[in-house]
């Protein structure tokens, strides 16, 4: 971990420039203005773009040059990187703390032998519901209330919202919080006469999704409805706890306890946006992840897209100590990718110790934060342009747009996009010092040619890998979460009447005043 005033720990290979914090780092005379890089590089814009399974990368407007590149080359081979790439399509143990394999890319078909017949099995019976649901072996459905909590519920969502608005079989809502607002308003336009519910949750013991379910159970039966618990579908990686919970095996959906949640949409836990999209939209979106992992696996280091986004993530958090990156997702239809993000970053590689418990010698992840089009531009750009903190932007887009309106929205859409990223890196003088933009700024621009679910698959696998490739350069293990867990303790403690002795004089003053 850093300390002011402490020298940063050096992996090998790589010699950190210094320490500079936000925007001051990118004045450094070692640090070249983005305007410069590109004259001085005539190929720099091929050098630095990448198409992939349908998807546009651009990294050119980031400081990175073939000489950093190469740096960081020399450190992820001294980190190990291509071993421990090895190592999670083997299915090999990579989650060090918790003895358990990463199997989430079992679930696309790489893995150990085992894990994908396992998870092809497991596949099949996902299907075979999907198909009893849409033959009417539930009776009449319209809808399906999804109930789970971060990963169990952000892939779902993110794929729902971003690929069913134009065609969904079903009326899916999704509930997360034990806000009981949040179940009246993800409830008040479903029929609970026609809806099924599916719970998801690995361990099957998560306070706030048990807490929603017994609400669900009640809704349905306030509503007349004969069988409560018929309507109620488990997705889990411990069906036992779910059969402890009064639903029936045969309406339970197991997956490997080696996907973590935030790594599960590929699994049954995709249950709810199979049904809503279509088995075949399910299916094309195993295989644009398939995609991006042959790719993840095989290319060499130095044009291996993953790798490289790791690449510029860490010069930007270590060399010019940017604490956070945001994400604009210039597509309304990728409106959620930034929540999805925010879990999958920051809960990955949110850690401050090292794979064998040692302080981690730098900075590991930022904070992932961002929105949406042109309503952010509007609302944090301004900070973005002329503010004293340096953020790195990316900007995801989609060539094609899908809408019923006159393509002008769109070309004005995507324009906007593409204006953004130009006027962060070019900036502008001007005499009067409140219009004078600093410009060398840093952005990346993801554009997909189209939002279907094959490419939106490999989208969401290049992230995830970017994730990983980021934790083996710090030497953290992206694949357990304790961090989350204090608080959870802490609350289900006093939820079942601990002692508030213990508590500190705020917290306590806090359950005193709300009569907890």
């Amino acid at each position: 971990m850093l300390v002011p005033g402490e020298a940063p720990q050096v992996k090998p290979g790589w010699q950190i420039v210094g320490l500079a914090l936000c925007a001051a780092a990118m004045q450094q005379p070692s640090i070249k203005r983005l305007d410069e890089l590109f004259a001085a590089e005539p190929g720099r814009l091929s050098n630095l773009t990448f198409t992939l399974a349908g998807i546009y990368f651009d990294w050119s407007k980031t400081h990175l040059d073939q000489e950093l590149i190469g740096k960081f080359v020399g450190r992820a081979e001294a980190m190990g990187f291509a071993r421990a790439r090895n190592a999670l399509f083997a299915g090999d143990v990579v989650n060090a703390s918790e003895g358990r394999a990463a199997t989430h890319v079992a679930e696309r078909g790489s893995g150990s032998p085992g894990e994908v017949e396992l998870a092809t099995a497991r596949r099949q019976r996902m299907r075979a519901l999907v198909d009893a649901i849409e033959a009417g072996a539930f009776g009449d459905v319209t809808g399906i209330l999804h109930i789970g909590i971060g990963g169990s519920v952000l892939g779902p969502h993110l794929l729902v919202d971003a690929l069913g608005r134009r065609a969904s079989s079903f009326n899916v809502r999704f509930l997360s919080n034990i806000d009981g607002a949040a179940f009246d308003d993800a409830v008040k336009r479903l029929d609970p006469a026609t809806t099924l519910v599916v719970v998801a949750s690995k361990t099957f013991t998560t306070l706030e999704t048990l807490s929603n379910m017994e609400a669900a159970r009640s809704w349905l039966r306030e509503a007349g409805v004969e069988d409560p618990d018929g309507r109620l579908i488990a997705v889990t990686a411990q069906p036992e706890a779910a059969v402890e919970q009064g639903i029936d095996e045969t309406r339970i959906l197991p997956f490997g306890e080696g996907v973590g949640g935030r790594y599960s949409l590929w699994s049954a836990v995709g249950l709810s946006a199979a049904l809503a999209l279509g088995w075949h939209a399910f299916e094309a979106l195993l295989e644009g992840a398939a995609d991006m992992d042959r790719h993840f696996r095989s290319a060499e280091l130095a044009s291996n897209v993953p790798l490289l986004a790791a690449f510029a993530d860490r010069f930007y958090v270590e060399q010019a100590g940017c604490q956070s990156r945001g994400v604009f997702a210039y597509d309304e239809r990728l409106r959620l990718l930034p929540f999805y993000l925010q879990q999958l970053e920051m809960e990955s590689n949110g850690k401050s110790v090292t794979n064998d418990g040692k302080p981690v010698g730098e900075p590991t992840a930022p904070i992932t934060w961002g929105g949406t089009g042109t309503d952010a531009q509007h609302a944090v750009f301004q900070l973005l342009h002329q503010g004293t903190v340096l953020t790195p932007v990316e900007f995801v887009a989609v060539r094609e747009g899908d809408d019923l309106q006159d393509p002008e929205h769109h070309r004005l859409l995507l324009l906007n996009a593409f204006a953004q990223g130009a006027a962060l890196m070019q900036g502008k003088q001007s005499d009067d010092p409140q219009r004078s933009y600093p410009g060398n700024r840093p952005s990346v621009t993801i554009l997909l040619d189209r939002l279907d679910a094959r490419s939106l698959g490999a989208l969401i696998a290049f992230y995830e890998h970017r994730t990983f490739a980021n934790a083996v350069m710090l030497g953290i293990n992206p694949f357990d979460q304790f961090g989350v867990e204090l608080g959870k303790q802490i609350a289900r403690q006093l939820s079942e009447g601990a002692s508030e002795a213990g508590l500190d004089p705020s917290t306590a003053a806090l359950m005193e005043r709300t009569g907890l």
